[in-house]
């Protein structure tokens, strides 16, 4: 089980051209709904319905739209849309590059109401999760907890962290078109240590990073988590404490 699964939102198209996705969601805006539907991945498209594998689920009174991933797979099939697909262009190995910067936490904060935190755990070589529990408009109270998964209780944690800087293209009043197509800066976390790189995306290939040199920089094999921030977002730097603020576009 899987959820809570939220509506679409303009990147996500991004997202499933370049990773040959499955598109499960919760309903999307009128001029959102509008594009997916139109585009060549709509036989890929996942939403509630008495025939598809999203259902609701009921948890101390919330209202959860969830996804049962075994009856998902049996769709995928059944559809004809499951199957390996080409993903090539991460580059991965397992001892860290040289010349990285020492950086035991970072922070990223889009706004008052949405800020989170990661930890770099020695112990395990991964980064966990922390998110934001009340608003915090001033910037001065932030509170966290950490986030874990509800089936296994452990902590969610990624191999590597990346931060993209993409600019935010006003849509329309409150929505916005992320474009995460091109390429860009960003930073790479892995083994508790920093770099900057530059990111690079066609329209149906998945994200690369590279060196500032234009060598691929490489990941460390296991799962990347991708924070998505504004172009003209801005970097404070802490000894080994790097706190990110959203700005746009």
């Amino acid at each position: 089980m899987v959820g809570p699964i939220r509506s679409g939102r303009f990147i996500d198209g991004q997202l499933v051209h370049g990773y040959k996705a499955i598109f499960a969601f919760g309903s999307a805006y009128i001029s959102e709904w509008d594009r997916f539907v139109k585009s060549d991945y709509a036989n890929r498209m996942v939403v509630e319905g008495s025939s598809t594998p999203l259902t609701r689920f009921e948890s101390n009174g919330a209202n959860f739209l969830v996804a049962n991933t075994a009856t998902l797979t049996t769709w995928a099939t059944a559809n004809g849309v499951n199957g390996r697909q080409n993903l090539d262009g991460m580059a991965f190995n397992s001892p860290a590059p040289a010349a990285g910067k020492p950086v035991t936490q970072v922070f990223v904060r889009f706004s008052g109401v949405v800020y989170n935190r990661w930890d770099y755990d020695p112990a395990t070589g991964r980064y966990l999760r922390f998110a934001d529990t009340i608003d915090d408009y001033e910037n001065n109270n932030q509170q966290y907890t950490q986030l874990t998964d509800r089936l296994t209780n452990q902590p969610i944690a990624f191999d590597n962290l990346v931060v993209l800087y993409a600019n935010y293209e006003l849509y329309s009043q409150g929505i916005y078109d992320i474009q995460l197509i091109g390429s860009g800066a960003g930073v790479a976390f892995r083994d508790g240590q920093a770099w900057q790189v530059n990111w690079q995306r066609g329209t149906n290939d998945v994200v690369s990073l590279t060196n500032l040199d234009g060598t691929p920089f490489p990941f460390k094999p296991g799962t990347t988590w991708f924070e998505v921030i504004g172009g003209s977002s801005t970097l404070q730097q802490d000894p080994q404490i790097w706190r990110f603020t959203h700005f746009m576009p």
